[in-house]
């Protein structure tokens, strides 16, 4: 016998009843068509010497799971009153073969500057094997195609996945996007059978898209356009005023200020300054006091000219720099200090202090009798403080710094130091007093 996938076919079969009793006769279908095979009727009764014909319907359904080729068919014919007799009728069914693929294209669209991939699933859905190739169309030669693999065979069910990479010659550097489109048809290589009237002698190729997109978006473009407008600006307004302001400012700095009256003498200088014997009162910033005869005043030989009085005693003195270095051991409170000398005063304008192995503690830094601050070590490896205004210690007063230690830290040793270590520089001007 022969069949397709999805028709029907009919033969028959004679059931003769030898014995000398009325028989009934059950008929069941074995073997690999028993699925999609029927029997009408499954059973009947015969009397001595009579027979009756049993139709047997074949459908097998069109899937990939009804292979083509010859399978056996077999029909059990079991005697109700005798069961030993018992008979087996066999034969050949051919299955005729079908084509049937199914093949997808994921994304439809892809948008990329030169190169788009894409995912081409296919599926044999007939009942032979067969050899898939894939087959791209497109209007002009502006994209290249390439397929991974080539060619691809698929048993009845197999299901594959191939690469498709697409790609075009030249890019877009400004503009709008580009659009390409293009088909892929995947279809059975060699020879193949005449289709039957049912199944589609073409299938249709899948369409997807290639969205070319150009190198420089529209809103670069702007930007550039804004860019240069600005510098245009700058160059043509901006710029122009701004060396106006710098010019009148610079002319105005080199202007020579005038003196307020009364801080020159009747010669032309400064009260004060000129050396040599007088007579009379004389007030004003000057030098160290003259020997002359005639009561206070400037007259007589004074210093060499290079300090000056800031009309408090304090006479200016050239620039100091002291360090105070502490060492304390864990749980010790220790103070550093620095002392003013006599007939001097510090004026301190910074301070810089100096926690480099990181040791976890208190430190208080005071002027004499005045605390300036407590920090906690912990929260400084180096610390810097600076004053406008400087402050002044008196002669005989000390900066004293003391270090609570709680912690030594972790120099850049990498091992635990035995005890904290501080230190503190103070700077400034130390003047003396005039006497």
């Amino acid at each position: 016998m022969t069949v397709a996938p999805g028709d029907i076919a009919t033969t028959t079969v004679t059931v003769r009843n030898d014995s000398d009793i009325v028989e009934a006769y059950s008929l069941e279908i074995v073997g690999d068509c028993a699925a999609w095979t029927t029997v009408e009727p499954a059973r009947v009764s015969l009397y001595p010497g009579t027979s009756e014909t049993v139709t047997l319907r074949l459908e097998p359904p069109r899937s990939p799971e009804v292979r083509a080729g010859e399978v056996p068919l077999g029909v059990r014919v079991l005697p109700a009153e005798h069961p030993e007799s018992v008979r087996v009728l066999e034969t050949t069914v051919r299955i005729g073969a079908f084509h049937e693929l199914h093949s997808e294209l994921a994304p439809r669209r892809r948008r990329g500057w030169l190169r788009g991939r894409y995912r081409l699933a296919v599926r044999n859905q007939g009942n032979t094997p067969v050899r898939v190739g894939f087959t791209p169309g497109q209007a002009g030669e502006e994209l290249a195609f390439a397929f991974t693999p080539a060619q691809q065979p698929l048993e009845p069910g197999e299901s594959a996945e191939i690469g498709l990479r697409v790609r075009t010659g030249k890019p877009v550097w400004f503009g709008a996007p580009v659009v390409w489109p293009f088909t892929v048809d995947a279809a059975e290589t060699g020879e193949q059978d005449a289709p039957r009237p049912d199944e589609p002698a073409v299938r249709a190729p899948l369409d997807a898209e290639f969205v070319q997109i150009p190198i420089f978006p529209k809103w670069l473009l702007a930007l550039l356009a804004a860019l240069l407008a600005l510098l245009l600006a700058w160059f043509m307004l901006v710029r122009p005023a701004v060396r106006s302001a710098a010019k009148e400012a610079a002319t105005e700095a080199v202007q020579p200020r005038p003196t307020p009256a009364g801080e020159q003498g009747g010669d032309g200088q400064a009260p004060g300054t000129t050396p040599g014997t007088g007579t009379g009162a004389g007030t004003g910033k000057g030098t160290a006091p003259g020997t002359g005869s005639g009561g206070q005043g400037t007259g007589g030989e004074g210093g060499d000219g290079t300090s000056t009085d800031d009309g408090t005693g304090v006479l200016g003195g050239p620039q100091s720099s002291q360090t105070i270095d502490v060492q304390s051991a864990g749980g010790e409170t220790k103070p550093g200090t620095y002392q003013v000398p006599k007939g001097s005063v510090f004026r301190v304008t910074d301070l810089v202090v100096a926690n480099f192995q990181g040791d976890e503690g208190l430190m208080t830094i005071t002027f004499g009798d005045r605390k300036i601050t407590t920090i906690a070590l912990e929260t400084f490896r180096n610390q810097d403080y600076h004053w406008v205004t400087p402050i002044k210690i008196p002669e005989n007063d000390t900066v004293t710094v003391e270090v609570t230690c709680e912690k030594p830290g972790t120099p850049a040793t990498g091992r635990q130091a035995q005890g904290c270590h501080e230190v503190v520089n103070v700077s400034g001007v130390l003047s003396r007093t005039a006497r």
